[in-house]
């Protein structure tokens, strides 16, 4: 069998599998033993297909993604998240599309916390989605910046699909994560213009309303007991992996023990938050790391079948510019996010994409941060983003799939705008890595 034969048989049958409706683990590990067994000789094989599944998830390199997933739980069910947004809101002010500009900002802030897009957008359409109809807002202007809101969980780190990448594609797990901040903070701050430019021109689509005012006095004392404390722990994992003064996997620890610790000091530390955010946070990563188990044994059948040879040499030979080969790969992503969820895409892709990447000399982690942002842009692109359906199931009543569609419009091309910057300007993604120790 030729190599582009095996890879077209790999992808119909594990498109076949997903259209059934087996979960995505399932059906990547399905195709890689009817790959083992015919490459690798028959039964004989799958004891090398166990080895490497025992790889993929055997490395120190991948502890902080649960550690850091309990690291949100534990936050989300003792309401240290939702006191953070209460206190951001006291400090909002009264700027054009207050509640949409609060939704941006409350993403932002639990990506810190959570590092997920579909628990933020639940999270916050669910407490600001009736606000916002309340007070007359369009729906393209409260639907659309919940969804904005949840990617930004992927962008700005603790970064759980940061670390799944920077895994499988073999480079620093810390320099990802310190990367995609400037990309993470970049994307809010567009976000937020478009959505005050939008409300000044169209005023009627976010009415203003009357907000009472706190007292400068309480909203000091809020910010100090309520605000700092969670912001100072993830200020801190961020510097102790600048600085070199601590692995990622060691920070991720520290954090998580002060997140306890700060849960018990609130007196929130209870039985019913401890089972709730254990078994949370235990379900999410097991699910991660059997979507990983497929990586390594994938890698090693589309070398072993001759693919990983041809196409980083069909790549090298395309009479095309090189940033329009780049193009196409993250057009090929964007595909792939209508219709399956982000780590499915990272396991699909990388090991096609990476010995490109190295042939054509690139940093990876600049490829691997505008990866991030396509990733990001998947959880809203119609029609099968996934955010996309959790906002379904949050919204109003009356609201239709095609409604949700027509409010990720705008924010889908804020993405395509930042990934555009990135491309051209490198060092927007490379300065502040470059600046580790």
């Amino acid at each position: 069998m030729e190599w582009w034969q095996f890879l077209l048989s790999f992808f119909v049958g594990l498109a076949v599998l997903m259209v059934i409706g087996l979960p995505v683990a399932i059906a990547f590990l399905l195709v890689n033993l009817a790959g083992v067994f015919y490459l690798w000789g028959g039964v004989s094989g799958f004891n090398q297909l166990i080895l490497s599944i025992d790889s993929s998830i055997s490395t120190f390199v991948l502890v902080p993604v649960p550690m850091f997933i309990l690291m949100g739980s534990i936050m989300f069910y003792s309401g240290i998240a939702q006191r953070m947004i209460e206190v951001l809101d006291q400090w909002l002010g009264f700027v054009a599309g207050r509640l949409s500009v609060l939704a941006i900002g409350a993403g932002a802030v639990l990506g810190t916390l959570t590092g997920m897009a579909m628990g933020s957008v639940a999270m916050l359409g669910s407490t600001l989605t009736p606000e916002m109809e309340r007070h007359g807002y369009a729906k393209s202007m409260s639907i659309g910046p919940i969804l904005a809101s949840g990617g930004l969980a992927i962008l700005i780190p603790p970064s759980t699909l940061a670390i799944v990448l920077a895994s499988l594609g073999g480079f620093s797990v810390a320099k990802i994560l310190i990367g995609i901040i400037v990309p993470g903070l970049m994307l809010a701050v567009l976000c937020i213009g478009y959505i005050i430019i939008r409300a000044k021109l169209r005023p009627d689509e976010a009415p203003a309303y009357y907000a009472p005012r706190v007292p400068i006095a309480r909203r000091l004392r809020d910010a100090a007991l309520y605000l700092v404390p969670p912001v100072c722990i993830v200020v801190m994992i961020i510097g102790l992996i600048f600085f070199g003064t601590a692995t990622p996997t060691e920070a991720a620890a520290i954090g998580t023990f002060l997140t306890f610790v700060l849960a018990f000091l609130y007196r929130k530390l209870n039985w019913r938050v401890l089972v709730k955010g254990v078994s949370s946070a235990t379900q999410l990563s097991v699910m991660i790391l059997i979507i990983l188990t497929g990586s390594a044994a994938f890698s090693q059948l589309l070398s072993y079948s001759g693919a990983t040879a041809a196409i980083t040499s069909l790549a090298n030979e395309m009479p095309v510019h090189p940033l329009l080969l780049l193009v196409m790969m993250q057009l090929i992503v964007m595909f792939l996010g209508m219709f399956i969820e982000q780590t499915s895409i990272v396991l699909v892709t990388i090991p096609i994409f990476l010995p490109i990447v190295h042939q054509m000399q690139w940093d990876p982690i600049w490829f691997g941060i505008i990866m991030m942002v396509n990733l990001e842009m998947a959880t809203i692109t119609p029609p099968f983003g996934l955010s996309l359906f959790v906002m379904k199931g949050i919204a109003p009543a009356n609201t239709t799939m095609g409604d949700i569609y027509r409010a990720a419009v705008p924010f889908i091309l804020i993405n395509i705008l930042l990934m555009g910057l990135m491309i051209a300007f490198p060092d927007v993604v490379l300065w502040l890595p470059n600046q580790m120790k």
